[in-house]
């Protein structure tokens, strides 16, 4: 495992819980409020990325994991 999985897994299990507070958020409001703050947050985090080239759940995970060495796999 590395940072970059790592970050990507953690995203996909972010969307996909905010997917299922949006959907318990048709009968609770608070859910649904919940799900709308969590968006946004990750709405910016992406944006972030976009605009500096920096993410700092990719620099934390790849201080605990390392980095990918993408080129490693690709030559095998």
């Amino acid at each position: 495992m590395c940072g970059d999985k790592a970050q990507r897994i953690l995203m996909a299990i972010m969307l996909g819980f905010i997917m299922y507070l949006f959907a318990m958020g048709r009968t609770d409001q608070t859910m649904f409020q919940i799900a709308v703050v969590l968006q946004t947050f990750i709405i910016i985090m992406l944006l972030i990325f976009a605009f500096t080239n920096f993410c700092p759940s990719l620099w934390f995970f790849n201080k605990i994991f390392g980095k990918c060495d993408w080129e490693k796999k690709s030559k095998e």
